[in-house]
């Protein structure tokens, strides 16, 4: 595993000679050894597909390619910071929220529609968030960023989890989303989260939910 939790919002990778990590850009906080960071705009193992993604998706932030030999300290804006480790499964994730993550794991873009038929578009819309969802697929750990602390819910069959669209960081799994609502669409016109509207998460796997609906 490359990272270790140092407190909630710091994590410590460990690089290696032949391999990489990709950082958020600013995430670094300190370092020791021989460790270089270099703008990579091709995201990561995903190349062009994935950078036309994030650029359809206004996420055009550049990725720093982690190399060399030593220790590298991430955070990021005083941010809590949850470490996922992903087993040959698929995390989705906001691209915002990631932190850091192993380059042995395949980036992404996943069109939300795609998952959740319209109603996911709708989401994308609701929650602030584009219809673009970042993936990181293999065996590897990621470091995500989350306001106020992250809890893991287990997804099982019959089993449905509800979560608030702005709590949402993340989810893995055999996973299917869809957007839900106790309004009429007139209701819905102007607002955002809460009991208006409700992320129903239903399959097997596990939802990663923040403490608090504040967006990154």
């Amino acid at each position: 595993m490359a990272f270790r939790e140092i407190n909630a919002k710091m994590v410590e990778a460990t690089v290696a000679p032949g391999q990489r990590l990709f950082s958020q850009r600013g995430a670094m906080l300190a370092y020791q050894g021989e460790v270089s960071f270099t703008p990579n705009r091709a995201g990561g193992q995903g190349g062009l597909m994935s950078m036309i993604g994030r650029r359809v998706a206004n996420e055009d932030t550049p990725l720093m390619t982690v190399e060399g030999s030593g220790t590298v300290l991430f955070g990021h804006g005083g941010h809590h910071v949850q470490v996922i480790n992903l087993a040959g499964d698929t995390l989705y994730v906001e691209a915002d929220r990631l932190l850091a993550f192993e380059g042995t794991l395949e980036q992404g873009t996943v069109f939300l529609g795609s998952q959740g038929g319209v109603m996911g578009m709708v989401r994308g819309q609701v929650s602030g968030q584009g219809l673009f969802t970042t993936t990181l697929k293999g065996h590897g750990s990621v470091a995500v960023m989350a306001h106020g602390g992250v809890i893991e819910i287990p997804i099982a069959p019959q089993r449905p989890v509800h979560v608030d669209p702005q709590a949402y960081v993340a989810h893995h799994g055999d996973v299917r989303n869809k957007l839900s609502t106790a309004l009429g669409w007139r209701d819905m016109v102007g607002r955002g989260s809460g009991e208006a509207f409700q992320l129903e998460l239903s399959g097997s796997g596990a939802v990663y939910v923040q403490a608090s609906e504040e967006k990154l």
